[in-house]
């Protein structure tokens, strides 16, 4: 792997920092295609960092003039159009292209669990996940029609410590300090699937340059799984509180918030547990080694640290107040 190349677009996010700590420790070559502009994640040494916006195909073809790449990663494509692009700019230049879609693709909600990459693709509740499908689409279609190298990769929810999980960011863990009444959708019960980034990057780098991983389709996901109950017990058990669980329907938080609802309803609504068996057939071994307790714990280190981190929605507090209210809780 000492002589792979690969080109990362993105490379700050929660997952792609993550998988480029993990290559560039593979010993792979590394260039990383961003903007420059996000220092919460900075690059390991060793990472070559070309700055442009990967939306300006002119600029970006420019920069990339005379490299080749073993493989391209996109971690910033969201729809048909960002992959046109990519197709547009790698087509004959790369031995493998990778996209990064979602878990939330498949059947929402599943018909069977565990869902595995044989699970029908549809989410009719969330714009985002129809987006991603119909990027997959196109690619799987262009990997057949002229042999496309493309590989497709679906990360369920994937966290690290500037990720609080639970619905509602830092202001829901805010309310659980205070005492105050945090929303739980649903009746708290449903199964739900968390991945820490660095269990995700030891499994996605091994893909890279994989010969038997062109023209398929990965999840990676943890095969630990919690409630949100759960999920929520364990945030509150690393600020040393007790949680007061608020349980709402989805449906109505969505009447009321349907940017929060949408989340719910498209993806975090259903239980969703998920069977890595196609990964471990080409990455022989892995598994995941953070449990959530021990993530809830980074969570809130991380965000006590810094008091700017600890930011709260007044909107969204407002929103959860009405509905503790409305169901039961003053």
């Amino acid at each position: 792997m000492s002589e792979l190349r690969v080109l990362f677009i993105g490379g700050s996010g929660v997952i792609s920092s993550a998988c480029a700590r993990v290559a560039v420790e593979s010993g792979i070559e590394l260039t990383v295609l961003n903007r420059g502009q996000t220092a919460a994640r900075p690059l390991p040494d060793g990472v070559r960092q070309v700055r442009g916006d990967v939306r300006d195909a002119g600029a970006v073809r420019e920069t990339i003039k005379g490299l080749d790449f073993d493989c391209v990663v996109d971690f910033v494509a969201f729809t048909t159009e960002h992959v046109r692009a990519d197709l547009e700019l790698f087509q004959g230049r790369t031995g493998q292209y990778v996209f990064i879609s979602t878990a939330s693709a498949y059947q929402t909600p599943p018909s069977r669990l565990p869902v595995t990459e044989s699970t029908p693709l549809r989410n009719p509740y969330w714009q985002y996940s129809r987006d991603k499908i119909a990027c997959e689409d196109l690619l799987i279609a262009r990997y057949r029609e002229d042999g496309f190298p493309a590989t497709i990769v679906r990360p369920s929810h994937t966290y690290d410590e500037t990720k609080t999980v639970l619905s509602g960011g830092w202001t829901s863990l805010a309310r659980m300090r205070a005492g105050k009444p945090v929303i739980v959708h649903g009746d708290g019960t449903s199964l739900w699937t968390v991945t820490h980034n660095t269990d995700f990057a030891r499994a996605f780098v091994p893909l890279l340059g994989h010969p038997r991983t062109v023209g398929e389709a990965f999840h990676i996901t943890s095969d630990d799984f919690l409630t949100w109950d759960q999920i929520a017990h364990a945030l509150a058990a690393a600020m040393g509180v007790t949680p007061r669980i608020v349980h709402v329907p989805s449906d109505v938080i969505n009447s009321v918030d349907p940017e929060w609802g949408a989340g719910l309803l498209g993806d975090k609504t259903h239980s969703m547990i998920f069977d890595n068996s196609k990964l471990r057939s080409v990455v022989p071994g892995w598994h995941a080694r953070v449990p959530f307790e021990r993530g809830a714990r980074e969570i809130i280190d991380w965000h006590l640290a810094d008091p700017a981190r600890q930011v709260v929605s007044p909107e969204l507090d407002a929103t959860m107040d009405k509905l503790a209210a409305d169901f039961g809780v003053s």
